[in-house]
């Protein structure tokens, strides 16, 4: 994630910004411009229109969702249906008369606004229903049913992806987490491993790299039923680390594949954002230069993964230990085996092809 600043009066501003602190200008992400803009309202125009400071004073209308407080982007020049490039691929959302499944599902558009912010970054291709009524990519955000008792299941589906909405509740997502023996859970990296599955069917299953994927990850072709029940009856196998970013990576090579893509996110994320900050990691102790690092780079272009995990593990042993100061849970739990660095490599190099095979297509629709 960029740092961003308020061209109005230059304060520093949150991604889920929507006013500025300093000045008072509401603001609002501008996904072609990848960046946060401070926004004037349009001089004698109808409807809610505003004009940007970081587009030379285009006109702009905010996202549908933005009546909700769920949103804070911008739509497209000549946008027809109201909804921002991150709101047009939502599906169903939960009772917004309900003040708690609101308050859920606000939650979850924060996390799903930040995966999009990668994706678009990248340049992937995006198509929503209206592009692609069988394939293309859509999240429905669905509550239990409180009569029957039946539990929504997170998952995905030949690209739709359904979120549950007991995953925004604090409590209970720490006691899956807990119950599931999990390192890590966050709507955030829901979000990523789910998109992982569909970006799995769009750039290996339909992009020609169904082979080189299973030589990485393992026959895809394996019964997942199977594979489903003898992980929650058996576990992981006991080295499981010495070949998975995570024990769910080991049940299945599409689960292996959707949690290591959602790894690739979270590094290059992250890492972008230290960036950002400019920060360096130079203990004194280490003398070899083994936990050394100068993140200077744009890891959204980086070279090759090894430029990513070269500066990955000395920052995550850094902020590791500044979490264990506070008391606090390991910022990043898990073991980057050489076998798991092979298969970000392969994840890098899936999101590299297909970035820039999208620029051209991309930068044509730009107004």
């Amino acid at each position: 994630m960029k740092l961003f600043v308020c061209q109005s009066c230059g304060n520093v501003l949150y991604f889920e910004n929507r006013t500025c602190e300093r000045c008072g200008h509401r603001v609002a992400f501008l996904p072609e411009k990848e960046t946060m803009s401070a926004l004037e309202p349009a001089g004698g125009a109808q409807g809610g229109a505003w004009t940007t400071l970081a587009d030379a004073g285009r006109g702009r209308m905010l996202c549908r969702n933005a009546e909700y407080d769920a949103c804070n982007w911008l739509t497209d020049t000549g946008d027809s249906s109201g909804y921002c490039r991150a709101c047009r691929h939502n599906g169903m959302v939960p009772d917004l008369s309900d003040p708690a499944q609101l308050a859920g599902w606000r939650e979850l558009e924060v996390a799903k606004h930040r995966l999009f912010y990668s994706l678009i970054r990248w340049k992937l291709p995006l198509q929503n229903r209206q592009d692609n009524a069988e394939h293309g990519l859509i999240f429905n955000f669905l509550a239990d049913d409180p009569h029957s008792g039946e539990k929504v299941m997170t998952g995905h589906d030949n690209g739709l992806i359904t979120i549950a909405l007991t995953e925004a509740d604090d409590i209970e997502r720490e006691r899956r987490r807990l119950e599931m023996g999990e390192p890590y859970r966050t709507l955030l990296g829901h979000f990523r491993h789910e998109v992982g599955h569909y970006f799995w069917d769009v750039l290996v299953r339909d992009g020609g790299k169904l082979d080189q994927c299973r030589a990485a990850f393992g026959d895809d072709a394996a019964d997942y039923g199977q594979a489903l029940q003898r992980h929650y009856a058996e576990g992981p196998p006991p080295d499981w680390q010495q070949s998975y970013v995570s024990a769910y990576a080991t049940m299945h090579p599409w689960e292996d594949f959707a949690e290591t893509w959602a790894h690739y996110l979270h590094i290059v994320d992250t890492l972008e954002m230290a960036s950002e900050f400019g920060m360096e990691v130079r203990p004194k102790v280490d003398r070899d230069g083994e936990l050394t690092a100068r993140i200077r780079f744009n890891p959204y272009e980086a070279r090759d993964v090894q430029a990513l995990v070269d500066a990955w593990l000395p920052f995550t042993f850094a902020m590791n230990s500044v979490n264990r100061a506070m008391g606090l849970r390991d910022l990043y739990p898990f073991i980057l085996s050489p076998a798991v660095v092979g298969k970000l490599g392969f994840i890098h190099g899936v999101v590299r092809d297909a970035a820039k095979a999208g620029k051209p297509r991309e930068a044509a629709r730009l107004p």
